[in-house]
């Protein structure tokens, strides 16, 4: 634990104003994205949104070099896309848009796949069961739980329906810097890693293929496939353990049932 950032009461409140920012973002971002737009008109609008109506700053311009607000991940692509004003966002698509928001000098994390009207039945049904997923994972965040159990559930979970859990990637804690300890894997066994403690804080957000878990980088050094070709969805929230359990910072509003569903609220 001598790394892991336990946050005070004033940073909690600072997380939940970033956190409730970031699913304002969502939600603006719902009532605009569809087909026939490019990755980059997303992201132009992402940053309109996050800098001139909320008056905050996108993490993850600048981060890493990185030029733009988001990441936008289309169908084979796992993570890391880079938006592109010649991809053009289709009408059988499935798309990640992967945020990052700065508020009182703390960081929010999260991602949402986006499903296009005519997104055929397989591509449904990844995007489905990644966010079921993640919130398996998220119904076991409390103190004492260990990381690997975190991990271990969404490889169940995803396994048995014949899906394959990304391994390069994995979750982080979170706060004034994108990136603190400790990562989170997305597999793994049970009863194996750190115990949680109140006030840590970090992202979980499972990358999970149709095929292969393996994936490629491509000539960008950002946009990241699977090896196969296969579809990949991903889901993300930035989460803080409680005393007692587990709040999921960027909770969006029309979550509110998978969360009453999973945690009993």
């Amino acid at each position: 634990m001598s790394n892991v950032v336990i946050k005070s009461t004033d940073d909690i409140e600072k997380m939940r104003a970033s956190g409730k920012l970031l699913a304002q973002v969502f939600a603006a971002l719902d009532a605009y994205i569809r087909p026939g737009l490019s990755t980059m008109d997303v992201n132009d609008f992402v940053e309109d949104y996050i800098v001139n109506t909320l008056q905050a700053r996108p993490a993850s311009k600048g981060q890493y070099g990185f030029a733009y607000v988001l990441n936008s991940s289309p169908n084979n692509v796992v993570c890391h896309g880079v938006p592109n004003k010649e991809v053009i966002i289709q009408d059988t698509d499935i798309i990640n848009i992967d945020i990052t928001l700065e508020k009182y000098g703390f960081i929010t994390d999260s991602s949402k796949m986006y499903v296009m009207p005519k997104a055929p039945d397989n591509a449904k049904t990844l995007v489905d069961t990644t966010i079921h997923a993640l919130w398996e994972a998220i119904r076991l965040v409390k103190p004492d739980t260990r990381l690997g159990d975190l991990g271990a559930a969404i490889q169940s979970k995803v396994e048995k329906l014949g899906y394959s859990v990304v391994r390069e990637y994995c979750g982080h804690g979170i706060g004034r810097q994108m990136h603190e300890e400790p990562n989170v894997l997305h597999y793994g066994s049970k009863n194996t890693g750190m115990k949680l403690k109140p006030g840590m804080t970090f992202t979980i957000e499972p990358m999970i293929n149709e095929g292969t878990y393996r994936t490629k980088t491509l000539n960008d050094g950002w946009t990241v496939i699977t090896t196969d070709g296969g579809l990949s969805a991903q889901a993300e929230h930035t989460l803080l353990v409680t005393e007692n359990g587990v709040e999921v910072l960027t909770l969006r509003d029309e979550e509110h049932a998978l969360y009453k569903n999973y945690l009993g609220k």
